[in-house]
């Protein structure tokens, strides 16, 4: 429950020299029997620009991967309109699937080929000669440090390995832009680190970068600018340090009870100056707020007027995590 006004979006600044542009696109399946209406993207406007490292960050289904297959010719738009470095993807599909590469999140890679076959036959595929398709592979797999997964079956490998083959796939006919969906998912700390790396330097040699992703951590790392999507929206996009000042919550306080609070008793704090929202969801309440002096104090205190005690209280000081609470109202979702 919501006791305050949800924060507004803005737009940044405008992206000249568009890679990726969408203006309106939407995505909504049709009521089929018992299950109704599935509005999963809702008017999606996006401009990337050429070699921008570009992140979509959002809970599980806010509709980051709905829109990464629109934008990819795999799933249809139902509204609205897209183009990757000018080409229509419903109009064009086929030009746009050769001026683009994808990374997904599970390995999609052929478990009857090696690494490196895997990587030759991409090649072949895209209209290079078997000459050019060993030179590229062997490129490549120096280039990510594969010389001892060469030969082996990518079902057999570590995550992070096979991940680096699939991205290396992704990569062997030069794409325009990269499109890469939740890519460290279930990765261990280690090979997440090292695998932003590559990706890294892939974006200072000019790669047109586009990420999905749920970790705030992974977005503020790699992201040159950030578009925060839940329920099929963009509710605010930019810079890091423009998406906190769009939220407008300096800190989030968390408070848990050992009994359901009444909201009525939180009104006047919601009303308050300096206060951005309140929510409360039956025995938590969370705070966001630009001047949290003595707001722990006082959610005590309005808890020991209620005759209920305080469990746990959680505080996060200014960040990306902050930005993404305020707008999204929520950190967790299944």
């Amino acid at each position: 429950m919501i006791l305050s006004g949800e924060a507004e979006t803005e737009p940044s600044s405008a992206v000249t020299e568009a890679a990726i542009r969408t203006t309106g696109m939407e995505k909504i399946y049709p009521a089929s029997g018992s299950r109704p209406e599935v509005p999963a993207v809702r008017g999606i406007d996006l401009d990337v620009g050429r070699g921008e490292f570009f992140g979509l960050l959002g809970p599980n289904g806010a509709g980051k991967s709905t829109t990464i297959g629109m934008l990819t010719t795999l799933i249809v738009p139902t509204g609205g309109s897209a183009e990757v470095y000018g080409v229509d993807v419903v109009r064009n599909p086929i030009e746009v699937k050769r001026r683009i590469g994808v990374v997904s999140q599970n390995n999609t890679l052929d478990s009857q080929l090696t690494a490196a076959e895997n990587l030759e036959f991409r090649g072949r595929y895209f209209g290079l000669t078997a000459k050019e398709a060993r030179r590229r592979t062997d490129e490549l797999i120096e280039l990510f440090d594969l010389a001892e997964q060469r030969e082996g079956n990518p079902f057999e490998m570590s995550g992070g390995q096979a991940k680096r083959v699939m991205i290396c796939r992704a990569l062997m006919h030069r794409p325009d832009a990269l499109f890469l969906d939740e890519p460290t998912a279930g990765l261990d700390p280690q090979t997440r680190t090292n695998l932003w790396q590559v990706l890294r330097e892939l974006q200072a040699g000019g790669q047109t970068i586009l990420l999905t992703t749920h970790y705030m951590e992974e977005a503020e790392a790699l992201c040159d600018r950030i578009a925060v999507v839940d329920h099929g929206k963009i509710l605010a996009r930019g810079t890091v340090d423009e998406l906190k000042s769009i939220a407008g919550a300096d800190t989030v306080i968390t408070v848990s009870y050992d009994a359901p609070v009444a909201p009525a008793g939180l009104q006047a704090l919601a009303d308050r100056d300096g206060i951005s929202k309140v929510e409360v969801s039956d025995r938590q309440v969370r705070v966001f707020a630009t001047v949290p002096d003595g707001l722990l104090g006082e959610l005590v205190t309005i808890g020991s007027a209620a005759g209920i005690g305080v469990t746990d209280v959680h505080q996060l000081r200014p960040s990306l995590e902050t930005a993404f609470l305020t707008l999204t109202g929520r950190s967790y979702r299944e």
